[in-house]
């Protein structure tokens, strides 16, 4: 099988970073064409914050858009890289995305929880891993 379309979920996050790395290198070495996607989840608005929804959701568009730009300096010139911003749950619209672009391959970090910690963070990863339309690449911190 060979990866031409390499879709990489970013959320800021240092693990998301390393997966980023990881699929940044994979795409030049490949010379497949990369996609961004950050996820602006809804269920957040207006939870644990002190800005009214509208603010927040447009804070949180305005986040992901200077994200995916620090992300895109993580490639090389020659690859090509397109970016998505998304909205609603993290892992379904991940998996839409792939769908939709048509990725052949899905990087994404997890940060390996497993048991009762899984249970009340949930897993993105484990939901992209279950539902995507292409292999995932689950990439993990280094220990």
């Amino acid at each position: 099988m060979s990866f031409k379309k390499i879709l990489i979920a970013v959320d800021g996050s240092a693990i998301a970073a390393r997966a980023l790395d990881v699929a940044a290198d994979l795409a030049s070495d490949l010379r497949a064409h990369a996609a961004l996607v950050h996820a602006v989840d809804p269920d957040l608005f207006g939870r644990g914050v002190d800005i009214a929804p509208p603010e927040f959701e447009m804070t949180a568009q305005q986040e992901g858009r200077a994200l995916l730009a620090d992300a895109r300096a993580t490639f090389s010139c020659e690859v090509s890289v397109q970016q998505f911003i998304v909205q609603g749950s993290p892992g379904a619209e991940i998996v839409k995305t792939a769908n939709e672009w048509g990725a052949d391959l899905i990087a994404i970090g997890s940060h390996g929880r497993s048991g009762i910690g899984r249970a009340f963070v949930g897993s993105v990863a484990e939901f992209v891993m279950r539902h995507a339309p292409c292999p995932v690449l689950v990439v993990r911190a280094k220990t």
